[in-house]
């Protein structure tokens, strides 16, 4: 029996499945023989995926409910020129969060969080942009999930080294998109996947 992936695992634990051992030492699946409480309940609800970037942030809203299939409402990437000043780009970045938070109903914001940056301007532009992005949220009193990139990937890939043209793939699979999605929406789709199918709640 081929090894199942983390993806599949989570599917599988989604659609109300768990592995048990089958006389030949093997994992098959059988019915959730658990109590309730200690099962895990679906998330039910609309994430705001963010991937913060000084020029390209990416946005991306999905719908989560009863276990069905994610269904993706908006994405979008905020692009900004370089030659835009930082404190105009802030601002933009912060009205285009702002936006979506006015204009869907949402349960929960994911970040991604930045890990390793390559000096330190540049973490002070990426902390910029997550500010600008995180206050808009704040303003509007939602809760705010921060998850590193390793676990994005590993939530929805099941690889934590995936490139983005692996998580642009898996996601638009998971969503069922027809729409090829630029890597900063597949990416801010992609923490919004992760928060879903590591919630508990």
């Amino acid at each position: 029996m081929a090894r199942k992936s983390v993806r599949d695992l989570w599917k599988a634990k989604l659609a109300g499945e768990q592995l048990a051992p089958s006389p030949h030492g093997r994992r098959t699946k059988a019915a959730v023989t658990t109590p309730f409480s200690l099962q895990r309940t679906p998330f039910d609800g609309l994430v705001l995926g963010v991937d913060p970037s000084l020029r390209g942030t990416g946005l991306a809203v999905i719908e989560f409910r009863g276990g069905r299939q994610p269904l993706m409402l908006r994405c979008q990437t905020v692009k900004v020129k370089p030659k835009v000043p930082l404190a105009e780009a802030l601002a933009e970045i912060h009205r285009a969060v702002t936006a979506m938070v006015e204009g869907y109903p949402l349960t929960h914001v994911a970040l991604e969080q930045t890990i390793y940056v390559q000096n330190f301007q540049t973490a002070q532009i990426l902390g910029a942009a997550r500010g600008a992005a995180i206050t808009a949220v704040a303003l509007h009193q939602l809760p705010i999930y921060e998850y590193a990139p390793l676990r994005v990937k590993q939530a929805v890939v099941g690889a934590g080294r995936a490139s983005k043209e692996q998580m642009a793939r898996t996601v638009m699979g998971l969503l069922g998109h027809g729409a090829t999605l630029g890597f900063d929406e597949a990416d801010a789709a992609g923490v919004a996947l992760c928060h879903a199918f590591t919630w508990r709640g």
